[in-house]
C-alpha cells in the first residue's frame, strides 16, 4: 500500500477554491450572474465613474471582454454610461437596479458564508484569523 502524498497548502487552497466557486456560480445562475459578471459589476459599484481599461485591468480580462460585458449591464439597466459617445471617456455607475441585483447576490454569498461557517467553524476562524495577519503585515 502507498503513502498519501505530503500535504500541500497550495493544492489544498486550489481545492477549496474550486468547490466553493462552483458553490457561489451555482447561487449566483438563478440571478442571471456569473462570478465574472459579479465581479464586474461590483467592480463598478465600489469606483463609480471607472473607466473600461481600468475595469479591464482590475478584473484581468480585455477592454473588449469588458466592453461586451458592459454593454449587456446597460442594455440590461443595471449599468449607466453617462459619457457614453465616441471620442469621450466612459464614466460608468450601477443603477439602482444593478443595486438590487448586487444585494440579491450579497444575500447569496451570505447565505454560502453561513453555510460554510457551520460546517467548518475552526477553519473558518483560522482563514479569519490568517487573513487578518497578512493585511496587517504580521503574517
Amino acid at each position: 500500500m502507498s503513502e498519501p502524498p505530503p500535504f500541500s497548502p497550495t493544492i489544498t487552497l486550489l481545492t477549496v477554491s474550486r468547490v466553493w466557486e462552483s458553490a457561489f456560480a451555482e447561487g449566483l445562475k438563478p440571478l442571471g450572474l456569473t462570478t465574472r459578471k459579479y465581479g464586474l459589476l461590483g467592480h463598478v459599484r465600489g469606483t463609480p465613474g471607472i473607466s473600461f481599461s481600468e475595469l479591464a485591468r482590475r478584473s484581468r480580462i480585455t477592454v473588449q471582454s469588458v466592453h461586451s460585458a458592459v454593454a449587456a449591464f446597460v442594455e440590461a439597466g443595471l449599468v449607466d454610461d453617462g459619457t457614453a459617445h465616441a471620442g469621450s471617456a466612459s464614466s460608468l455607475r450601477v443603477t439602482a437596479e444593478g443595486e438590487s441585483l448586487l444585494a440579491r447576490a450579497a444575500e447569496v454569498v451570505a447565505r454560502l458564508d453561513a453555510e460554510f461557517t457551520a460546517q467548518h467553524p475552526e477553519l473558518t476562524e483560522s482563514l479569519r484569523t490568517q487573513l487578518r495577519r497578512a493585511v496587517s503585515g504580521n503574517a
